[in-house]
């Protein structure tokens, strides 16, 4: 019997570099392959409009569910999973032979009130498992990266010690991060484990406290023996205020000593405060997206880049960050249109570091 469509896909994904915890996969790859690239979707957009799944398909190695596997999406009541989805996402990804980036095990936010309403330590510990093993096992064969952690760091981290305050916290303490990866990793110990974070990358305000918790947090890990992989910066830049080069590219370094990989996970510009037409808008985004990966890069390539979207027209940053001259927000690589902006080809020269 000739190869499976199961086997030829996991082929696929392996070749393409999202897969292999160990690096295994990626380090095979010819010296040429660029950098895997992904685009976060959301279901609706992806069903209302065709030109959405073409362009992922045209330019895309791997997706990232936006809201599909959150907690509040899969997890209806304590006893009762509900994949519709999510499932719908996975198919899109498995049919086109795409990896799906898993977002997120464990998050502070967007979780069913059920979750909210636990009491004890007890059960909080089976939910975060059962949620864990279920969701990682329903989509082994597609899923081969997970962000086990979301946004485990304040913003205005006083402490490199500071943890954000969620209920996972209040009831089983911040080793719960640890625990999350340990359950994680007991159910694909070949799946990629990535810790996430934002508003890490600034020189200005909270920033640099939040990025030294961030570093803290993920040195601790390492040190206890917890299988972390690879570290996610999610890359949600705030057009106009300036990239921390030098503090950014040492603290990818560091993290690379640490044996981890670096990822950008959910790549996109507030550009709300940024000038009107579009022409000077999109250089503006394209220098800060190159002052950006200039320093992740600095110490090696990436393992992956992702951007929180794809065109224009599907954006969060458009109810969240609307400008008030009306004008549409331009925070990605391609569009309203789905045509290519300078952003892309900055992304696309970043991806040929090998």
């Amino acid at each position: 019997m000739g190869p499976t469509r199961r086997d030829v896909l996991a082929m696929g994904l392996a070749t393409c570099g999202w897969a292999a915890a160990g690096g295994t996969a990626a380090s095979a790859q010819p010296a040429h392959r660029p950098v895997p690239f992904g685009g976060a979707v959301y279901l609706p957009d992806l069903e209302a409009d065709p030109r959405l799944g073409d362009a992922i398909v045209a330019h895309c190695q791997a997706v990232t569910p936006v809201n599909e596997l959150k907690w509040i999406s899969t997890r209806p009541a304590p006893d009762l999973f509900d994949f519709a989805a999510s499932d719908k996402i996975a198919d899109f990804a498995r049919t086109n032979a795409l990896a799906m980036h898993g977002h997120t095990l464990v998050w502070y936010a967007e979780l069913p009130e059920w979750v909210t309403r636990l009491t004890s330590a007890a059960d909080a510990e089976r939910a975060l498992t059962e949620h864990i093993v279920t969701t990682m096992q329903r989509y082994g064969d597609v899923a081969r990266s997970w962000d086990v952690v979301n946004e485990p760091i304040p913003d205005a981290a006083r402490r490199p010690t500071d943890r954000r305050d969620s209920h996972w916290r209040a009831l089983l303490g911040d080793d719960h991060i640890a625990q999350a990866f340990r359950i994680a990793h007991d159910v694909d110990p070949d799946a990629l484990l990535v810790i996430n974070e934002y508003d890490v990358e600034f020189a200005t305000g909270y920033f640099p406290a939040k990025r030294q918790a961030f570093a803290h947090l993920i040195r601790e890990l390492v040190d206890k023996g917890v299988p972390v992989h690879a570290v996610g910066l999610q890359g949600h830049l705030r057009g106009g205020v300036p990239i921390a080069k030098d503090e950014l590219a040492q603290f990818v370094a560091d993290m690379r000593e640490l044996g981890l990989k670096i990822m950008v996970t959910e790549l996109d510009v507030i550009d709300r405060d940024l000038p009107g037409p579009a022409d000077v808008r999109d250089a503006i985004i394209a220098a800060q997206v190159e002052d950006f990966l200039g320093a992740i890069t600095a110490s090696g390539p990436l393992h992956s880049i992702t951007t929180w979207g794809l065109s224009d027209t599907y954006t969060w940053i458009r109810w969240a960050y609307g400008r008030s001259d009306g004008l549409g927000n331009r925070p990605l690589p391609l569009d309203e249109n789905f045509q290519r902006k300078p952003m892309f080809d900055v992304i696309d020269r970043f991806r040929s570091i090998v």
